[in-house]
């Protein structure tokens, strides 16, 4: 990753396939791949915002925007989501030569680390996935914050007062850390005119919105059982989005999984508990060193 005059990150676009998938990279050794969650006006550095310096001391970090988000290609498979995702970043890996990394997911970006382990298992070295999507989400009624997540772009549309009440009430627990900059940057970010032509989250709808649905839910596949990959799983005891219980159900079908429950926390972990969440992070992903 390289830096501008007046600070502002950069970095730069390949081809993976079909698509355009844009990434900033930092730091160097064991490669890591921070994979973003999936709300409006989402994209690597947003997430990561206050992750990727304290990663890259010890690792070499590779951020990129998923299809769909910030500077990449507007397209996924709707007919399986989370499996399209991973083919990506599993793509990348094989563009840019690293035949394994550790990855790290937030939300959707947690299914598409998750879904890549699966369907590759060889790309991936350990896993750490906070508060994933596809844990039980057939099993239960979606919660407010997934609704809300869901139905941006339905509606009037997006507007500010959206993205305003999604972050401060879903993504984290104390709403008072979230500035005004923060809400209009996501709100611009969620305005271009392909993603909202083109949502790349949405419901599943149509004659295969069933078996798209049993795609997602992570518990229904059996290879689950079998991922023998060093994970851990860090949750906010106050998700809004996915339920932190979803965390106790990784654990008992994982045979390699441990758990964090991060008190006080809400969805978005790595930003709202930073300094413990790359603490966690960094001694973990070093034991297999």
């Amino acid at each position: 990753m390289t830096s501008t005059d007046n600070g502002v990150e950069t970095g730069r676009t390949v081809r993976v396939g079909d698509r355009d998938i844009f990434f900033t990279e930092a730091g160097s050794g064991p490669a890591v791949v921070l994979l973003h969650g999936g709300g409006p006006g989402a994209s690597g550095l947003s997430n990561y915002s206050r992750n990727i310096d304290a990663l890259a001391g010890r690792f070499r970090v590779i951020v990129p925007d998923m299809p769909g988000y910030g500077r990449s290609t507007k397209r996924i498979d709707q007919s399986d989501p989370f499996g399209d995702l991973a083919a990506a970043v599993g793509g990348l890996l094989d563009v840019l030569g690293i035949e394994r990394a550790h990855l790290i997911g937030n939300s959707y970006g947690g299914a598409a680390a998750l879904r890549l382990a699966l369907d590759r298992p060889e790309k991936a070295d350990r896993l750490v996935l906070m508060g994933p999507g596809g844990i039980g989400t057939t099993r239960a009624l979606p919660t407010k914050g997934l609704q809300a997540l869901l139905s941006y772009y339905t509606g009037e549309g997006p507007t500010r007062e959206k993205v305003a009440a999604f972050v401060r009430e879903h993504l984290v627990y104390d709403a008072s850390a979230i500035s005004e900059e923060l809400i209009d940057s996501r709100y611009q970010a969620s305005l271009d005119p392909e993603v909202i032509a083109n949502p790349p989250l949405r419901r599943p709808s149509g004659p295969a919105a069933l078996r798209t649905l049993w795609r997602m839910d992570f518990t229904r596949d059996d290879r689950l059982g079998k991922l023998a990959h060093p994970t851990l799983v860090v949750w906010g005891a106050e998700d809004q989005v996915n339920r932190a219980r979803g965390a106790r159900l990784l654990a008992e079908r994982m045979p390699n999984c441990d758990v964090h429950i991060a008190a006080r926390t809400g969805h978005w972990v790595q930003w709202e508990r930073a300094e413990l969440f790359n603490s966690l992070a960094t001694t973990f992903l070093l034991e297999s060193r």
